[in-house]
């Protein structure tokens, strides 16, 4: 007997459509995941979340070109990072003795100078633990600013936590992130909140152990705004980051010349 038109029809959309990847897979293939990565570990379904949530932020190709990010940090430190050579300008206050601090230094050779009230330091050790300091501040002033674009950054797990309630009554997708062997507190673990309306994280929840039953807080992240190709959020509630940009070119006296900076000059 003939196979009616119809059915034929059926039959090669059904073909058509198990043959071409879906969606997902084109998100997933746009943002692949960093070395180190745990994929075994983590979910499809997190790691689909994930890819949707980099797409909505203007897209892993747009971030990969992101060249020079500049933040304030709550108003206190001011970080300069280029994010292609590595290379960090962070500028700050002593909370103890109120001395201004200037950090010039690379993040892959944990090698540079640093100033304190417009001296160099010389010492070995003293240098050394300013360096030290520096990198470890970048290190959490960066996740304030970033981390939705590291849900898939090396050391993470990545786990679909379901569906929840914000702080301000929005529904979202829950993802939570532990981590193995990076960063400086690798117990952590958060709860990240991927807005149903937005499709942008809107919420985290700090766990200080992995294996604590509570959050120690829960934090907006709200007023996303686009920033170069990118969006970027800064407003965390009570606080918010200050000074937010994105650069394509900055002189280069930016990251190698403690001088004060005229940004309205670059701007």
């Amino acid at each position: 007997m003939k196979t009616p038109h119809f059915v034929i029809v059926i039959l090669a959309l059904a073909t058509a459509y198990v043959l071409e990847p879906p969606a997902a897979a084109d998100h997933h293939a746009a943002n692949p995941p960093a070395e180190g990565f745990d994929l075994a570990g983590s979910d499809a379904e997190a790691i689909e979340i994930a890819d949707r949530v980099m797409a909505t932020m203007g897209g892993r190709p747009a971030w990969d070109a992101t060249r020079y990010l500049r933040w304030k940090f709550f108003g206190r430190r001011l970080h300069v990072w280029d994010k292609h050579s590595g290379r960090i300008r962070i500028e700050g206050v002593d909370r103890e003795d109120q001395t201004p601090y200037v950090i010039l230094m690379s993040l892959h050779s944990k090698e540079g100078r640093a100033w304190r009230d417009d001296e160099e330091i010389t010492d070995p050790a003293e240098l050394a633990a300013m360096l030290e300091s520096g990198e470890a501040a970048w290190i959490n002033d960066s996740y304030w600013i970033a981390m939705p674009y590291k849900l898939k950054d090396t050391g993470v797990t990545l786990k679909h936590a379901g569906r929840g309630t914000m702080e301000d009554g929005r529904d979202a997708e829950v993802l939570q992130l532990t981590f193995a062997g990076v960063g400086r507190t690798p117990e952590n673990k958060y709860l990240v909140y991927v807005a149903d309306d937005s499709g942008l994280v809107e919420q985290w929840d700090f766990y200080a152990q992995a294996t604590d039953e509570e959050p120690r807080f829960k934090i907006p992240w709200h007023n996303w705004q686009r920033h170069g190709g990118i969006l970027l959020s800064d407003n965390r509630g009570e606080a918010s980051h200050t000074e937010v940009a994105v650069f394509d070119e900055l002189p280069d006296s930016v990251l190698t010349d403690p001088a004060p900076i005229d940004w309205s000059a670059i701007e």
